[in-house]
């Protein structure tokens, strides 16, 4: 039996993560349905649910569970506040907001096919302004295709109540739309990305804005601050540049199966030291939002090494 839910791990982490937003919440998800599928081992009835079935309708509860009476996890931009308009505006973390985190693809199960978008940062940062169950519905309906009785079966409530809670869900969601999704995968998204990362490591402000659409949008978690338009984003890594050098290096990442990358800065001692990681929504062949996180749990995620030598 042990084996058997163990299987389903990897799976259940991403399922855990939509649901609540972060990598290091899932794994307590993933651990908390793992107990309770072990003590309630002897109810399992194969004639009633699959195994899959049983052990997602654990961890949507536990989930739940976790979810009572907690904090949504936000983007900068979610918090309510404009997008700011001082390029120098103090870089002050709020580590009392439990930020979104991004999700490594290099921990997405190897079968796993997901449905197309179903992962990216920004529906994953739209989904934590659901209610809890309303959440549930549209992820275990959406992402992973069950059927609305099961999923009723799962939430102990009744199809008509399923079918309306995806509605609302839809609705509250309608601005992640299918069209604006481009896969990593893609030769156009590969090419503005590989020249986005040309110009950030040698400081090009002309070059990056290039690539930018108009209305850009940049967000730095855990500092609430987010900026909107190129000649905002442009000053802003103005300012970083001057602060840190325009020589850096980059080790190329996906998240939540979009195109990433961790940022080195150039340190005194010669070696380049970890800055932050980005993740970039590519859009008509443009850079339409990039969310730069500077959080060290998130850097243990991707387990990214904190330095990196000068080259050669």
């Amino acid at each position: 039996m042990t084996d058997v839910v163990e299987a389903y791990r990897p799976e259940l982490l991403v399922h855990c993560y939509r649901m609540l937003g972060s990598v290091d919440d899932a794994e307590d998800g993933v651990q908390e349905t793992m107990l309770r599928a072990w003590r309630a081992r002897d109810d399992y009835d194969p004639a009633r649910a699959s195994r899959r079935t049983w052990l997602y309708r654990i961890a949507t509860n536990a989930c739940l569970t976790a979810l009572a009476g907690r904090s949504r996890r936000p983007l900068p931009s979610g918090l309510g506040g404009p997008p700011s308009d001082d390029p120098d505006a103090p870089l002050t973390p709020a580590w009392d907001v439990p930020w979104l985190q991004p999700f490594p693809d290099s921990r997405l199960p190897e079968e796993t096919v997901l449905r197309r978008g179903s992962l990216r940062l920004a529906l994953v940062a739209a989904l934590q302004v659901l209610p809890p169950k309303q959440r549930a519905v549209l992820v275990l309906r959406e992402a992973l295709d069950f059927p609305a009785a099961e999923v009723a079966a799962m939430l102990d409530t009744t199809v008509p109540a399923v079918d309306s809670a995806l509605q609302r869900a839809r609705a509250a969601v309608a601005a992640v739309t299918e069209a604006e999704v481009t896969e990593p995968a893609d030769a156009a998204v590969r090419s503005t990305v590989d020249r986005y990362v040309r110009a950030f490591e040698i400081g090009d402000v002309k070059g990056l804005v290039r690539l930018l659409t108009d209305d850009v949008v940049m967000e730095l978690p855990p500092v609430p601050l987010w900026y909107r338009g190129g000649a905002s984003y442009a000053a802003f890594m103005r300012r970083v540049y001057a602060m840190r050098g325009e020589i850096w290096r980059v080790v190329r990442l996906e998240a939540n199966t979009q195109p990433a990358f961790a940022a080195y800065a150039r340190a005194p001692e010669g070696d380049f030291a970890l800055h932050t990681l980005q993740v970039l929504t590519v859009s008509d062949d443009r850079v339409a939002h990039n969310v730069v996180f500077q959080d060290p749990a998130v850097f243990a995620d991707f387990a990214l090494p904190p330095r990196l030598p000068a080259p050669a």
